[in-house]
């Protein structure tokens, strides 16, 4: 178990913001990871939610422009919010685009050179940041799952993937059907090479046809999300869903784009469907 450094810390709705580094053997480099700790975590542990970010970002993004401390500080709800991808490792082609390589892991194990050596996000994120967050930080080993864009894509595979280990599962415009749009087409076929019997162990969509634990899911979804149709194909993992029949409350929200804006406005409805389950707060879970 690797040990952690704190980076920062500052004062927020009477907890803390922090953020730490540490040697992941899952991606073999150097990591650093944000965590919000309500004031409740001081006088015992708390339940978390894992907060997947999308592409492009960083451990930051989420805690700086989602506005979500001041609700998860009245329910006592830690948020742990890990990187999108390995850091410093250079790999040749790495930092060419903005929707592959750096910042834009998927949230997926790697099958393929040069990738494969470090791009294991998932076993990052579901595996060894666990380990490591609940060895050294006041959590009680409760948790949920969410996520935004690329990282609703990954909140959904890790709950799909994993019965028994989440008490809840929600995401924002997440990438539904990775396996049929440009994103994913082009990170799994790099990632995973071209077999696409492959590619469907990383695609909601599939997945879900697949779960053994049937943990309602809710979307949220804007209309005028610039990436609607092309991209996230919120109407793929629906109709999967009905055929499954998973429970799923997908809403789409009218003039609402992909922005973290939209993240902000519905943020606490979605802190509240996981409190729920995580026994924070009375009530079914949406």
């Amino acid at each position: 178990m690797s040990s952690i450094e704190q980076v920062s810390q500052c004062k927020s709705f009477g907890g803390w913001l922090k953020r730490y580094r540490h040697t992941s053997d899952a991606l073999g480099c150097d990591m650093i990871f944000g965590v919000f700790l309500p004031p409740q975590a001081e006088s015992a542990p708390v339940p978390a939610l894992w907060w997947l970010s999308g592409l492009t970002c960083t451990d930051e993004n989420f805690m700086i422009k989602a506005g979500a401390q001041r609700r998860a500080a009245e329910l006592g709800l830690a948020i742990i919010c890990p990187d999108t991808s390995p850091r410093g490792t250079e790999l040749p082609g790495e930092h060419d685009s903005y929707d592959f390589g750096s910042g834009a892991g998927f949230y997926l194990n790697a099958t393929q050179a040069p990738w494969a050596n470090h791009y294991r996000m998932y076993d990052y994120v579901t595996e060894e940041l666990p380990k490591v967050a609940n060895t050294h930080l006041p959590l009680n080993g409760e948790c949920s799952i969410s996520g935004h864009s690329m990282g609703g894509h990954g909140a959904l595979i890790c709950a799909f993937k994993n019965p028994g280990k989440y008490r809840s599962v929600s995401a924002f415009s997440p990438i539904c059907h990775p396996a049929g749009c440009p994103w994913g087409i082009q990170a799994f076929s790099r990632y995973l090479g071209e077999d696409r019997n492959e590619w469907s162990q990383w695609d909601a969509s599939q997945l879900v046809h697949h779960a053994e634990e049937k943990l309602p899911v809710l979307i949220d979804q804007g209309t005028n999300d610039e990436w609607l149709g092309e991209q996230l194909k919120p109407g793929s993992l629906e109709q999967a869903c009905i055929a499954a029949h998973y429970p799923l409350t997908l809403r789409m929200r009218e003039g609402y784009d992909h922005s973290y804006f939209f993240v902000s406005s519905f943020i606490d409805e979605h802190l509240d469907h996981h409190a729920r389950a995580l026994g924070l707060m009375p009530g079914e879970t949406s």
